[in-house]
């Protein structure tokens, strides 16, 4: 019933964001440049929801999410410029393609802990750059030239679907196994439990969203090239999720927002905008080291005050 109920609401705040900000966009209270910066809010949100479920809830360092973020990119643009196929279909493509990709690089890797996984998952991500850089197919290091298709729309219902998804994973017998990872993967091996099974699965289905977040990337600029999928990409994913707090997804949606505000405003500074990620950091891991909201949701909060009130 709390979980129904918790559905619900989390569907009729979500119908109302929807509609407030499509109203705000047609009636041009929301310009060209807000309604980018949204919609790029919506794809980092992806990708840091995405990561979160390796990162914070498996807790298999990777720092090679942009590969699968290339990866959806390279495939809905070639799904949609080359064999003319609708955005749909080109979006569902770049997520299985990923996934597939996070499958290839998952078993042979995720055996691997701490260190060794970040530096093959880097190791992969580059090498993901490094063929598209070279293939002339889809325009090598000029890049490749794309249509603008990705809406709000679009943004959106791919965002509902990716937290859903993620939310209702981590809540599953499948989602606590990966906690259980997570905490101590030898007790969770002792236990029963199929440690590399679960691993792969989350590095799957978290390169399946990197790789839809892609699509939308690709189709919201009208070029995609090779350099914007390289080691910085992953890193900015990274922080995402570290500022956020580790195995909170709240925190990774935050952070995500706030970080995305700040890049659009320093986009002609990028130096700048570097320096505030450092510090950004460097304050949060002084004074606040799990990160703005730990391993809390914010739902908990909302719980704590309606046991408070109970109480009295």
């Amino acid at each position: 019933m709390k979980k129904s109920k918790s559905f619900w609401v989390f569907l009729a705040l979500s119908a109302l964001a929807f509609g407030v900000i499509q109203f705000l966009m047609n009636t041009g209270i929301i310009d060209d440049l807000y309604s980018n910066m949204i919609i790029l809010m919506t794809i980092n949100i992806m990708l840091a929801v995405s990561l979160h479920l390796v990162i914070g809830i498996t807790g298999q360092f990777s720092i090679g999410h942009a590969g699968f973020l290339a990866v959806g990119a390279y495939v809905s643009a070639i799904v949609t410029m080359k064999l003319g196929l609708p955005f749909f279909v080109a979006i569902l493509a770049a997520g299985i393609v990923a996934a597939l990709a996070g499958l290839l690089v998952g078993i042979p890797t995720l055996r691997l802990r701490g260190d060794y996984l970040a530096i093959a998952t880097l190791g992969f991500a580059e090498i993901i750059r490094i063929i598209f850089l070279n293939i002339d197919y889809v325009g090598g290091a000029a890049g490749m030239q794309v249509s603008r298709l990705t809406t709000w729309t679009w943004a959106f219902v791919c965002l509902f679907i990716t937290i859903l998804v993620i939310v209702n994973f981590t809540n599953s017998r499948h989602g606590r196994a990966a906690i259980s990872i997570r905490e101590n993967e030898i007790a969770a091996d002792a236990m029963g439990i199929n440690t590399t099974y679960y691993k792969v699965a989350a590095f799957a289905l978290g390169s399946f969203f990197a790789g839809v977040a892609g699509a939308l990337q690709a189709h919201n600029f009208y070029i995609i090239q090779p350099t914007n999928f390289g080691f910085l990409k992953s890193f900015d994913i990274l922080i995402y999720v570290v500022l956020g707090g580790l195995g909170s997804i709240s925190g990774s949606v935050i952070a995500a927002i706030f970080l995305t505000i700040i890049s659009t405003y320093l986009q002609e500074y990028p130096e700048t905008r570097m320096i505030i990620y450092s510090l950004v950091l460097v304050i949060v891991m002084l004074y606040r080291p799990k990160g703005l909201m730990g391993t809390k949701e914010i739902t908990d909060l909302f719980k704590r005050k309606g046991g408070n009130n109970h109480d009295k």
